[in-house]
């Protein structure tokens, strides 16, 4: 019995080392060099802004995704970046507002973070998340594809997961910078921050992710 123990122990620690030396995955990734490299440059340049200057998009958005979904869609992107820039985001009231001349929605949301541990994870497959924390500073956590499994059922268009917190990233959010979760980015939102204050007002436009 002993001996099965120990083997048993030392099985499971094989494992756990494979584990951690696994390589993690936190977005979609892309082989092809010339269009990672048109994205990046496309990003840089700013040909996405029309007008929109209030901030840039954090280093953690893919610039792939990004580029190709815009080419996708370039009048909604567009005019969505149009009305953040002509809007105060501080003055609209809190809830859903219709941005014009679009079916994008803005949902205005005043709140705060919280532990860790009472935020759920979550993708979505049709929709694409762009978030904006216009006041304070809002964490994301973004979780590692290869050992986070669903913890329930497709309801659309969500997905939750349970994840291994240690394989995570944390990102703050402040309002010099924007996120953008595409299907390929599994994430946290509203997570306490490591300050004193936890209030937040964040901007979230859902955009329909084309094939």
């Amino acid at each position: 019995m002993k001996k099965i123990l120990l083997m048993l122990i030392i099985s499971l620690s094989g494992m756990a080392t494979a584990i951690a030396q696994t390589r993690a995955v936190y977005t979609r990734e892309y082989s092809d060099k010339c269009l990672v490299k048109k994205a990046k440059k496309w990003l840089k340049k700013g040909e996405w802004r029309n007008g929109f200057t209030k901030a840039d998009a954090h280093e953690s958005v893919n610039a792939v995704d990004f580029y190709l979904q815009y080419q996708r869609n370039p009048e909604a992107w567009a005019k969505m970046f149009a009305y953040l820039q002509e809007t105060d985001l501080l003055a609209v009231p809190k809830g859903k507002t219709p941005i014009p001349g679009t079916n994008l929605v803005l949902n205005v949301q005043d709140g705060k973070n919280d532990v860790l541990e009472k935020r759920r994870s979550e993708s979505h497959y049709h929709t694409i998340d762009f978030q904006y924390c216009v006041k304070g500073t809002e964490r994301f956590g973004v979780i590692d594809h290869v050992t986070s499994v669903p913890n329930d059922t497709y309801k659309p268009d969500v997905i939750h997961y349970d994840y291994d917190k240690s394989r995570t990233k944390f990102y703050d959010s402040t309002p010099d910078k924007f996120f953008i979760f595409f299907p390929g980015d599994w994430h946290i939102a509203k997570v306490a921050n490591d300050t004193d204050d936890q209030e937040i007002r964040v901007v979230v436009v859902k955009v329909e992710y084309v094939e």
